[in-house]
């Protein structure tokens, strides 16, 4: 008898052992030739339905795609995976993408246009989300967030990131960015200079001044230039921004309020820093110019501030790091970012919120996968691994969260963090300020010409309309 099914390899030899059995044990038995002939038949026939059987429920069975980068995030989704697997009845692949943010994105928008992405992926940072939308790439999630059984415990500020003025939800507050102004606390006391909470820009730079005369080491980093991408905007720029005379960019009518007095005074910061040779410039000119002043600098205490978020006292400078600091919850303080003429922000935005591909191959069931990477479990896994905040609040409960001592007090921090509201052409500031400080760097203009930098960029971009 022929039976001529597809079926999964390990299937096909399994059932292959059990038609040597029946037919071992029809030879043990006995019997006349026609009756032998009559049951092989029969037995033989039921072995191949179970592979028929087995053949369709493997050709059932589903996949989602979910993209990811950066071992540690990796490591991260795959202690999850399993349990979506079992629950759903998918199979779940995890493509892995660059490492770098920027070549991550690139890749990802990339793959979005030719039609080609995973079912699901992040968008690495908020000002990411609005344009992605805009070009209809992410599927809308509000229903499903809504109705989430962890909707009730997602912080405030989690469902203010992510609902859009529209009143729609595109992507999962699973990771939440809370960024602070990173100190060495043992240099500083070392050197009998004051570790309190800077009230201003200018005690901020007074104090970077300070450092650099006691220590001869540099005062304060924040991110800057072409080549940190997306950093000098999300890792710096907009640290200053919530606490100018304008704090915010997008208008009620999405246009970019980017001429304004506001902006010129970030920019003046900056090059107060610069003239002052309280940062290093050179690493920011090259390469991956986070990797010196971040992963060396600042470890050998020749870099004493920096900004930088919740992840650092793991990722970057923990037992696990590339060049880990000794005790370093001890060695290490933050200051809130102050603003120009006092209050003090703690930043707070999503980190790689979780979203549908709008052309995925199953929506609906990408949705579901979507939840369960906003369970507990999944929140505490990526903060273990890379450091991010969790954006629901019972989080704190958990037990493996509390033994990450160094992320619990922020966590209690989330609900005062201050943002950027963002809007369509947010992508062309991250961008425009990226050009704009790399001439700054570059000691090419000053704060009214990087201004300009930004304004003819966006608005070429963008079209004239679109800035104010």
């Amino acid at each position: 008898m022929s039976c001529e099914v597809s079926i999964n390899i390990v299937m096909l030899l399994k059932i292959n052992a059990i038609r040597v059995y029946i037919l071992g044990a029809i030879n043990d038995r006995g019997g006349n030739q026609e009756e032998e002939r009559m049951l092989k038949s029969i037995l033989l026939a039921g072995v191949c339905m179970a592979g028929l059987s087995i053949s369709i429920n493997f050709a059932n069975a589903e996949t989602i795609r979910i993209a990811e980068h950066r071992q540690a995030r990796i490591d991260a989704l795959k202690t999850v995976v399993p349990d979506i697997e079992k629950k759903y009845g998918v199979t779940i692949e995890v493509v892995e993408y660059p490492a770098p943010e920027k070549d991550y994105l690139s890749k990802l928008l990339t793959e979005l246009r030719a039609g080609n992405a995973p079912d699901l992926f992040t968008a690495p940072a908020g000002q990411d989300v609005a344009d992605m939308v805009a070009a209809g790439y992410l599927e809308p999630i509000t229903k499903e967030f809504k109705a989430w059984d962890g909707y009730g415990q997602s912080f405030d500020v989690s469902k203010k990131l992510v609902t859009r003025a529209d009143g729609e939800v595109y992507v999962l507050p699973a990771m939440l960015k809370v960024q602070q102004l990173y100190y060495r606390r043992d240099v500083l006391e070392k050197a009998g200079i004051s570790t309190d909470q800077p009230k201003t820009w200018e005690d901020l730079i007074d104090r970077a001044k300070e450092i650099k005369a006691k220590t001869g080491a540099y005062g304060l980093l924040f991110p800057m230039g072409l080549s940190w991408g997306g950093g000098a905007f999300g890792e710096g720029f907009q640290y200053l921004m919530v606490g100018t005379s304008t704090p915010q960019i997008a208008n009620e009518d999405e246009t970019l309020n980017l001429k304004s007095e506001g902006v010129k005074e970030a920019f003046g910061f900056y090059k107060d820093l610069i003239d002052n040779d309280l940062m290093p410039i050179q690493p920011l000119l090259g390469p991956e110019p986070w990797v010196t002043p971040k992963y060396q600098m600042f470890p050998e205490g020749k870099l004493v501030a920096t900004t930088c978020g919740s992840w650092c006292y793991i990722y970057d400078w923990g037992p696990e790091s590339k060049n880990p600091i000794p005790n370093v919850e001890k060695a290490v303080g933050t200051w809130t970012m102050p603003g120009k003429d006092g209050g003090e922000h703690v930043m707070t935005d999503i980190e790689s919120g979780w979203g549908v591909n709008a052309a995925g191959s199953d929506p609906e069931m990408a949705k579901k996968v979507l939840l369960e990477l906003g369970s507990v479990k999944a929140d505490v896994a990526y903060a273990a691994r890379v450091g991010n905040i969790p954006g629901r609040k019972d989080a704190t409960n958990d037990a493996e969260f509390q033994k990450l001592t160094a992320l619990v007090p922020v966590l209690s921090a989330v609900e005062n963090g201050a943002f950027l509201t963002s809007a369509p052409g947010f992508s062309a500031v991250s961008e425009g300020v990226a050009r704009a400080t790399e001439a700054l760097l570059r000691k090419e203009t000053d704060a009214a010409g990087a201004q300009k930098i930004l304004v003819d960029y966006v608005s070429e971009t963008l079209g004239e309309d679109m800035v104010k």
